[in-house]
């Protein structure tokens, strides 16, 4: 029973611990969405795991009418796990995800294989994965790194990376990630090979005019 209590104090300290809205402690266990979903799941998790598919499912039917959040019953979530907002986030029933992990809004952790075997990505600790994010496939997230909002990842992401874009791109300097997931300033590879294009387009039409 002890490790029960101090699975919640936990959870409710990560919550205020990753959102600097949350204030009180009625208004997070009330109000949160990511949190009540999460303990739904640890719910289901249990039945599932005891073979009783039905009760897990149904258990889990009701955390995505109750939350905008739906995670399958089977998926595997670590300790300090906090969906911020939650609404549109999908977790598929082979994820696995480590501890300290955070996923904003519209977060897709799904499949790209009908076949009855691990098909969902597995996500290390301390990843974020930001708003509307697609991370697709038998595929891992290392530990520490970032998914840009609404990257589409369908391939390994080394740790300490920073993926944006898509498809996903890694953009890192010897290893570590060049920003953190300030959204405003992630680069945009597309945008930049844009400006590369046009910066060579400039320079052929200066060649040009030259030989005019």
């Amino acid at each position: 029973m002890a490790g029960f209590w101090e699975t919640l104090n936990e959870d409710i300290r990560t919550v205020f611990k990753r959102d600097p809205a949350a204030r009180t402690f009625w208004e997070v266990i009330l109000c949160y969405p990511g949190l009540h979903a999460l303990w739904l799941h640890r719910i289901a998790h249990w039945f599932w795991k005891k073979g009783w598919v039905v009760p897990a499912r149904f258990i889990s039917h009701i955390g995505r009418f109750l939350t905008g959040i739906e995670i399958h019953p089977g998926a595997k979530i670590g300790r300090k796990f906090f969906i911020d907002h939650g609404m549109g986030v999908v977790i598929g029933e082979t994820t696995e995800i480590g501890s300290d992990v955070l996923l904003y809004q519209g977060v897709v952790l799904g499949g790209v294989s009908l076949e009855k075997k691990k098909r969902h990505p597995t996500i290390k600790d301390h990843v974020v994965i930001g708003a509307g994010a697609k991370v697709l496939g038998n595929i891992t997230i290392g530990e520490w790194s970032r998914i840009g909002a609404g990257s589409v990842v369908v391939k390994d992401v080394p740790s300490h990376s920073t993926v944006v874009g898509i498809p996903g791109r890694i953009v890192k300097e010897k290893g570590k990630p060049v920003i953190d997931l300030h959204h405003e300033r992630l680069p945009d590879p597309v945008v930049e090979a844009i400006k590369q294009l046009e910066s060579r387009v400039k320079s052929l039409e200066e060649q040009l005019e030259k030989k005019k």
